[in-house]
């Protein structure tokens, strides 16, 4: 026989109770989306690129997508970039247009908890309507085939007023050293350094330089890896001397910096 509840208490069901407290906690884990990176003002200059980086957390985990002037981004110009299994996005235009593209545009993150929101203006200058100190390239990364598992350098300088800052883009994504477990650095020259060079090092790179006048990008420029015997072939070439005689010439500069021609 049931007990009797005490005068002026009510026995509340314990199955209930339980199946509520069991889906608290499960839910307990599921979180609203947070801006983690979020894209910021730029002047860039016309026929140039501009990229909106945005990344948000949450779970689960959030989507990103644009919008400008209240419309989703569309445009031959236009390339939207995903990482982070969509939780973050790059916004990629180029070239750029004077007028046509300078607008704010919108980064939505949004999960099934929530949405939010973030946005950042865009502005083009034609070459002759730009500030004294607009940042300028004076040298971009080139062209590079390395050896696997030797050190890769991509070389960069700038200059401005005030010092641009300089970041490097990878196959349109930004490229941060903090990730690599300290075999990419980003030198105080500006210079990209990649230790132990692997496979998925391979790829178009881009410095970027930037200070408060605006945003300028290299040229982009392409990074190779190979294996030992890739790297052999990918060195053999056909050389012509000044007496006409041919010869094949295997550069060995990777091991001792000298170039034997036979």
């Amino acid at each position: 026989m049931a007990p009797e509840p005490a005068p002026g208490r009510t026995m509340v069901p314990l199955v209930p109770t339980l199946v509520m407290l069991g889906l608290v906690a499960g839910a307990h884990g599921d979180s609203k989306p947070v801006f983690i990176k979020v894209p910021e003002d730029q002047t860039g200059l016309s026929g140039g690129v501009a990229s909106f980086v945005c990344q948000a957390t949450g779970e689960p985990k959030p989507r990103i997508t644009w919008m400008k002037k209240g419309k989703k981004v569309s445009s031959q110009r236009f390339e939207v970039i995903e990482f982070d299994d969509g939780a973050g996005s790059v916004l990629r235009i180029q070239p750029l247009r004077v007028q046509r593209d300078e607008a704010i545009y919108e980064c939505t993150a949004t999960n099934s908890l929530g949405e939010i929101n973030t946005s950042a203006k865009l502005s083009v200058l034609e070459e002759e309507q730009l500030p004294p100190g607009f940042p300028s390239i004076d040298m971009g990364p080139q062209l590079k085939v390395v050896e696997k598992a030797r050190t890769a350098t991509m070389l960069c300088a700038a200059g401005g007023n005030p010092d641009p800052e300089i970041s490097w883009f990878k196959d349109f994504l930004p490229v941060d050293p903090a990730t690599s477990n300290g075999r990419i650095k980003q030198l105080r020259s500006g210079a990209l350094q990649i230790e132990s060079s692997e496979e998925s090092d391979q790829g178009k790179y881009e410095c970027v330089a930037t200070n408060s006048a605006g945003t300028r990008y290299s040229a982009p420029a392409n990074l190779y890896v190979r294996g030992p015997a890739a790297w052999a072939q990918s060195l053999m070439g056909v050389w012509s001397h000044p007496s006409r005689l041919l010869g094949v010439c295997a550069c060995v500069c990777a091991h001792t910096g000298t170039l034997i021609c036979v």
